[in-house]
């Protein structure tokens, strides 16, 4: 059976208030607006209608997506704002953790995006597609992994994970552009056993991509500011286990390819 969501037992983290703008730290697993086939399952815009009143969303995350969005207040703090997205002024920083080592410390994607129409609601890359554009920063690696930090400047559909698909480096849980739907610590820890009659649970179960700072101009004060949002527990908890089993060991530093493994 699936588990069942009440708009109680799934909220999104208040971050900043004022009288323009909201900023929210959305779990994963919370929709940003309503399903058009399931109006009761969480989402981000029905909690904080039903805090605030009014509310105009201005952008969104992916269901499994977590971290900071912005909402608007009003008509004129949410026409600011979306300019601004339209002409891509808004910076904004993910976290992903990818399966395989990344070569290069930094790379830009320069790869269009059109959907797929043979996964319905899914994307890929087409020399048809929208201009796509995404950079992206090893943050650290693992034996089997990498931390980045990538900067999306459009902001198409998935384009992060479609993105780091295509250079050969999906996100480590990623079932649309990868190969996994779970990772597992047995995956990464030599002789892992769990206990009788049990079944181990993974330590992933979505796609790890959060949602880690934005950056633009405050509508009213025309300031530019900047919200963070930190890492989920399942992220912070995979990258605890990477570093204990699964730390990156050059090569060179290496005098066996055993001592690799």
């Amino acid at each position: 059976m699936g588990t069942t969501f009440t708009l109680n037992s799934m909220k999104p983290e208040i971050l900043h208030d004022d009288e323009s703008i909201i900023i929210v730290s959305k779990p994963a697993g919370m929709l940003t607006i309503p399903d058009r086939f399931d109006k009761d399952f969480p989402n981000v815009r029905a909690y904080l209608l039903n805090v605030y009143g009014d509310i105009y969303t201005v952008h969104r995350l992916d269901r499994d997506t977590s971290g900071v969005i912005i909402f608007a207040k009003n008509a004129e703090a949410h026409k600011h704002l979306s300019m601004q997205f339209e002409h891509q002024t808004v910076e904004k920083t993910y976290t992903a953790i990818v399966r395989g080592i990344v070569s290069k410390d930094d790379q830009e994607i320069d790869i269009p995006l059109i959907a797929d129409t043979r996964k319905k609601g899914l994307m890929r890359p087409s020399a048809r597609g929208k201009e796509s554009f995404t950079s992206i920063h090893v943050v650290q690696r693992f034996r089997i992994a990498s931390l980045l930090e990538c900067k999306p400047k459009t902001g198409r559909l998935h384009q992060i994970r479609v993105h780091l698909s295509a250079i050969g480096y999906p996100l480590l849980v990623d079932s649309d552009y990868g190969s996994s739907n779970e990772f597992k610590l047995s995956t990464i820890k030599r002789k892992y056993n769990v206990g009788k009659d049990q079944e181990e649970r993974p330590l992933l179960s979505r796609t790890p991509l959060h949602s880690s700072s934005i950056t633009f101009l405050h509508p009213l004060s025309e300031k530019r500011v900047t919200y963070n949002a930190e890492l989920p527990k399942d992220m912070t908890a995979t990258i605890n286990v990477l570093n204990k089993y699964a730390p990156y060991k050059s090569f060179d530093s290496l005098s066996s390819y055993d001592e690799w493994l």
